[in-house]
């Protein structure tokens, strides 16, 4: 895991799911369950303003009381989110998402909060690369203890 940067080892192939900022929280609502997502971006062109998430729209929204039809993303985003950039490597990501407990990161070209977008980041992600991680190791250790020929399926 730590030589692995989060472009293109960790994101690779992304299709961005962004809205600008004026677009309705329903349509963001609608936009995430459709592309089966937990969060977008808010972007005005490709430049970053903001992140919109499952928990902006519970606590933000709902908890409050809004209506989703005419309530703006600008007005329940997280504006200016903590950003990576694409050659900072996975444990980064995972190390600043546990700092602050939220489970997506943006990717700016630049690493700033108003960089041009270059994808985002989730905790499922960096779940993944733990586990392949992890299980290299694994492999590696059982290779060099009972030999290169060594198989999990078959008894040593």
């Amino acid at each position: 895991m730590p030589n692995r940067k989060l472009i293109p080892d960790v994101i690779k192939d992304q299709q961005l799911v962004c809205l600008p900022p004026e677009a309705s929280v329903q349509d963001a609502a609608l936009l995430m369950a459709e592309r089966r997502v937990a969060a977008l971006l808010v972007t005005q062109g490709r430049s970053l303003k903001g992140i919109f998430t499952e928990r902006d729209l519970a606590a933000r929204v709902v908890a409050a009381g809004r209506d989703p039809a005419t309530t703006r993303l600008a007005e329940v985003m997280t504006a200016s989110p903590d950003t990576l950039g694409p050659d900072a490597h996975a444990y980064e990501a995972l190390d600043l998402m546990e700092r602050h407990h939220y489970r997506h990161l943006p990717v700016t070209a630049d690493g700033e909060s108003d960089g041009t977008v270059m994808g985002i980041v989730s905790i499922r992600d960096l779940f993944a690369v733990v586990r392949a991680h992890l299980e290299d190791e694994i492999r590696d250790r059982e290779a060099f203890i009972f030999g290169s020929n060594y198989s999990a399926s078959a008894p040593p």
